[in-house]
């Protein structure tokens, strides 16, 4: 994988809506002054016309994206994590997801691979938050090729979606012919018979690592990619589940409410499971480069390696 190209999927989420803009032309993008960091300015460059700041006004963007859906308009939100689901969180609840709005949210710049900018910024909490929602469609993509099918599937569904991005480039594991990107479905990315492991966003390159190093130790892993945390793919962590007896979850997000908990949740209530969750541990980042960062925390293919020879 060390020759693979590596991509942010912030970068893939401007990229796509400029492609997506030249075939819909009911697409229109609001910012709220991060056009630069989310990449969203280069659908202003393509769509001058199409796309509006807002200003640092994040819960004005979002009633505003509310109204426009009701104008046959098919709005994508974007700014950090921390804000669109965070500081917009009401908004959000009652602006689009009460009244079940054809509303996407793009936000970047989420976990603790935000780096520098710190714990305010680095946002562990969104995909919990955006998960309670109900009917509110939440993709966390692992890659520049399913970062793309992901704002293509958002807009295609009929109904509020988020979608998470981050900051940090990442391999690009998914250019292949026969990828396909489907909602509410995980994707097998190793067959394995000795443990289960479910990862999402930046983390499921950084799983396969360690599943190599796994089966160097003679732990054979299959490794299963959910890049949509709801609707979740319950068939397919039952079937794994079941196979394996054994579940591990890494998620670049707090281990209360994101993967980890989707994940246990069907298990209890399916297919009762030992699972181990690996992520962030009820605590705030910190400031610092992102790779040591994923370091510190066992996020890495070497953190997750650690913690599940020591937990098996």
């Amino acid at each position: 994988m060390k020759d693979l190209p590596k991509i942010a999927t912030r970068d893939s989420y401007g990229n796509a809506l400029v492609e997506l803009g030249k075939e819909k032309d009911n697409l229109v993008v609001l910012d709220a002054d991060l056009a630069a960091a989310t990449k969203t300015g280069i659908f202003k460059k393509a769509f001058p016309d199409r796309h509006i700041d807002c200003g640092i006004a994040e819960a004005n963007m979002t009633g505003i994206a509310a109204g426009m859906s009701t104008c046959g308009k098919v709005p994508f939100i974007s700014t950090f994590a921390m804000f669109a689901a965070g500081r917009s969180y009401e908004q959000v609840r009652n602006s689009i997801g009460y009244p079940h709005l054809n509303v996407k949210i793009g936000a970047t710049h989420a976990g603790i691979s935000v780096g520098e900018d710190g714990a305010t910024h680095q946002c562990n909490e969104d995909l919990a938050l955006m998960r309670v929602i109900p009917g509110m469609v939440v993709i966390n993509p692992c890659d520049d090729i399913e970062a793309k099918a992901a704002v293509r599937a958002a807009y295609e569904h009929d109904g509020p979606v988020y979608m998470r991005f981050g900051r940090l480039a990442v391999p690009v594991i998914n250019d292949r012919e026969d990828y396909k990107f489907e909602l509410g479905k995980g994707v097998v990315l190793r067959e394995g018979k000795d443990i289960t492991i479910f990862a999402t966003g930046l983390c499921v390159v950084e799983t396969l690592l360690a599943a190599e190093k796994l089966a160097a130790d003679g732990i054979d892993a299959e490794v299963i990619n959910i890049h949509t945390i709801k609707p979740i793919d319950e068939e397919l962590i039952t079937a794994s589940a079941a196979k394996t007896g054994r579940v591990f979850t890494v998620e670049e997000h707090s281990i209360i409410g994101g993967l980890g908990s989707a994940v246990s949740e069907v298990l209890s209530e399916k297919q009762p499971t030992k699972v181990t969750r690996i992520g962030v541990n009820d605590v705030f980042g910190e400031s610092g480069p992102a790779v040591e960062l994923l370091h510190k925390y066992g996020l890495d293919a070497e953190g997750i390696y650690n913690k599940v020879k020591e937990t098996v």
